[in-house]
This record gives C-alpha cells, structure tokens and sequence, in this order.
C-alpha cells in the first residue's frame, strides 16, 4: 500500500482510556498504523458510556504506539481558546517528532455548549474556526522564528505571546468538512482535508473545491494530505453488525444535521427512530470483509492518503484480526 496508510480510529466515547491505548497498540500489531480520536465531551448516547479527555490519550498513545496520532477533531472556537489547542498541539508535537497531526473541526452543542455560551449558527461557526486556524497559523510560525505574536480579530484576542515549547517543524493542520464552501476555505488556509465517508461523487466535489482553494493560496494540493475516517459495522453475522449499528452507532444512521443537538440524552430518544435502512449510504453493515474491502478500495482510489477505521461494535480485537488478515493486505493504491 505505497503511499497509503490504514490507521485505527479510537473511539473515546465507547471505551475507558485505558482499554482505547490497549486497542490501539493492538491494531498497530496487526498493521494498522496511527492512531486518530475526537475530542468529546460527551458520548453521542448514553449507551456509549464514555468520553475521555483526548490530550490525555493522545499522549499515552505516543508512549505506546508507533505511527501518527491526531486529534480527529478538536474545537478551538467554544470549550478551548485557540492559543490552548496550539499549546497542546505543539507540545505533543515536541513530544512524539513528525508523528502528530492537528485536525481541527467547527464543533457541535453536545460538547461545546457545556461552558454555557451563546451557540451560533453554523456561519458563525465556520468563521470561528478559520481565525483560530489563523491564530494557531501566527503562533506556530512566531514561536518556530522565537518571536510573539498577538492577534485582535472579531471572535478572539491574543495578548503578545509565544510557545515556548515547539517541536522542529509545527504540525499540520487539516480542517475537517463535509461542505464544498468550507473546504475551498481549508484549501487556502489549512494543511490538509479530513472528512467521513460519504457517496463518492460527494467527496469528490470536495476534493475538487479544497484544490481550488489550495491553488487560490499558492499551494499544490498534490501534496496535501487528504485524510478519512469510515465508520462501518463488521460482526460474525450480518444480523450481529446491524445490532451493533443500532445500539452502539444509533448516530450513523441519523439523517439530519446533530451539530445543535446538546445531550446524550436527546440523541437516545431520536436513536429510537433510526432503522436498518437508515444507514444504506451512509455507513457499511455486513459480515462480509469483502464487502468492506471493496467499499473502502473505493476511497482509496479516489485518492485519500490516510483512511481511519471505526468499527462501532464492541467486538474490536475479533475485528482488528478479521481485517488484518482478509481487508488490510487486499488494499491497492
């Protein structure tokens, strides 16, 4: 797979930290290679039961893996200032040098609304990220030259400062969309493009509008990474896989935008309307490793540099086996 890696997709919302770091050297084993975890607040439904602090995971994962770690996402608009997110970004990237990865994402109510401010409109939303893109942009840049930076723009200020821990080379930053405006925005302003999976010719119009973007800035989006994370549903039996999508990924079947949703709680009561039709399309629910493969070989020859997996039951050893014999070795570029 020249050119590609497959990495694990921790979900810190399904498992105690301490189980998330012992999967994740599993995958590793198994030839999985990196490591991507949200930062979550809460779980999506009470059933997933968990939601570690991602900074803290991350750097046990660097102890105990090998390959790439990123937050896949983090929010620096709401819970965190944008000075933090660098902060933590850059020391994790002085820690574990060329391994770490900052993806960065717009947010959702059910973790940000916790501090209590105003939610705004998704506009609003987008706009928050791109300065804080831009904030930890200047403090990266001043800090790797040794010198402060200060920022006043419409949602943050920033006194004159610097980090002074960086690693050699600041991480990258890759924005995480699924909408054709925000990625032409991340082309121009960003690393890089994380997104789920999607209907190919969907993803497709966001590669071609994250170029566009990228040729506007004076970049050659051949170079950009282009990084995805697929949630999917493998178990013995077709029946178990559906099971698990409706019990522990009730959320990947909800055909609706969930950004403004704020409690677990709320998710479980609409978790009871989704169906098993509800995730054709969306997400795959099949015993049939082929089945996954071929599914996955599609994004891969779209052109994604790095796929993520997220199998949402609890079976994850029986999966990460399952895959590394009959799905990961069957990958092409």
């Amino acid at each position: 797979m020249a050119g590609l890696t497959i990495g694990y997709a921790a979900m810190l919302e399904q498992f105690h930290p301490r189980e998330v770091v012992e999967l994740s050297v599993l995958a590793e084993q198994h030839g999985f290679s990196g490591v991507m975890a949200a930062d979550h607040f809460q779980p999506w439904v009470p059933q997933q039961g968990h939601s570690a602090f991602v900074w803290n995971v991350l750097a046990a994962l660097g102890e105990r893996t090998s390959g790439d770690i990123g937050p896949g996402v983090t929010a620096p608009t709401f819970r965190w200032h944008p000075a933090m997110v660098a902060q933590a970004s850059a020391t994790l990237g002085a820690m574990y040098p060329g391994r770490h990865w900052l993806g960065i994402g717009s947010g959702e109510a059910l973790n940000e609304h916790v501090v209590g401010g105003y939610w705004p409109e998704a506009p609003e939303r987008i706009n928050r990220m791109f300065e804080a893109v831009e904030i930890i942009n200047k403090l990266f840049s001043a800090s790797l030259a040794g010198k402060d930076t200060k920022h006043t723009g419409q949602f943050y200020r920033l006194e004159q400062t610097r980090l002074w821990t960086m690693p050699e080379t600041a991480p990258e930053i890759l924005v995480a969309t699924a909408g054709p405006v925000t990625a032409r925005r991340a082309g121009r302003h960003a690393d890089g493009l994380i997104t789920v999976g999607a209907p190919l010719e969907k993803i497709a119009g966001l590669f071609a509008r994250f170029d566009a973007g990228a040729r506007e800035g004076g970049k050659d989006p051949s170079t950009m990474p282009k990084v995805l994370q697929v949630h999917l549903s493998w178990a013995a039996t077709d029946e178990e896989a559906m099971a698990n999508a409706l019990t522990e990924w009730p959320n990947g079947g909800m055909r609706f935008p969930k950004a403004d949703i704020r409690s677990p709680f709320d998710f479980e009561q609409m978790a009871k309307l989704v169906r098993p039709e509800d995730f054709e399309g969306r997400m795959v629910v099949s015993a049939d490793p082929d089945v996954h493969r071929a599914a996955i070989q599609r994004y891969v020859d779209l052109g994604f540099d790095r796929i993520y997996l997220h199998n949402v039951g609890r079976n994850q050893r029986e999966w990460i086996t399952t895959f590394a014999s009959d799905v990961l070795p069957r990958l092409s570029r």
